[in-house]
């Protein structure tokens, strides 16, 4: 099961070590779900991750940076094709296409109008812990209910 992770879901991990990094974290930890990304989404993780305004103690950047060079699959994107509501969201777009990810993990609500996009599921941290967390990841995603 591939997965990309939306930055929105990365950063609320590494501020609130709550849902989001346990999600994260299952990601990472149970056979079956590999965590997809592009070169734009790692620049991204980076970029936001040190912004000054998230006084993001230095420790935590760190863990986190090395969490996602150790634990991400990079794909190549061949091309990005700019979305006219909201541009920052094509890489991520781009990167479950390309990499044939099975669901887009995001708080992004442009991105929750869809659901679904062809075969890629959309999610939230919540409708992922409550739908995904738990079953094996054959069944993921197969009886969504919304």
């Amino acid at each position: 099961m591939r997965v990309v992770i939306d930055t929105n879901v990365l950063i609320s991990a590494a501020l609130r070590d709550r849902d989001p990094e346990a999600v994260i974290l299952f990601i990472i930890e149970t056979p079956g779900f590999e965590w997809v990304v592009s070169k734009p989404i790692l620049a991204e993780y980076h970029t936001v991750l040190a912004r000054p305004r998230l006084r993001l103690p230095e420790p935590t950047r760190d863990r986190w940076a090395s969490l996602i060079e150790r634990a991400t699959t990079l794909v190549d994107v061949a091309e990005v094709h700019p979305l006219p509501r909201d541009p920052k969201d094509s890489p991520f777009l781009a990167c479950a296409v390309a990499s044939g990810a099975n669901i887009l993990l995001t708080g992004d609500r442009d991105f929750q109008e869809a659901e679904r996009i062809g075969s890629l599921l959309i999610l939230t941290v919540s409708q992922f812990k409550r739908s995904v967390c738990g079953r094996p990841p054959h069944d993921a995603g197969a009886s969504q209910s919304r």
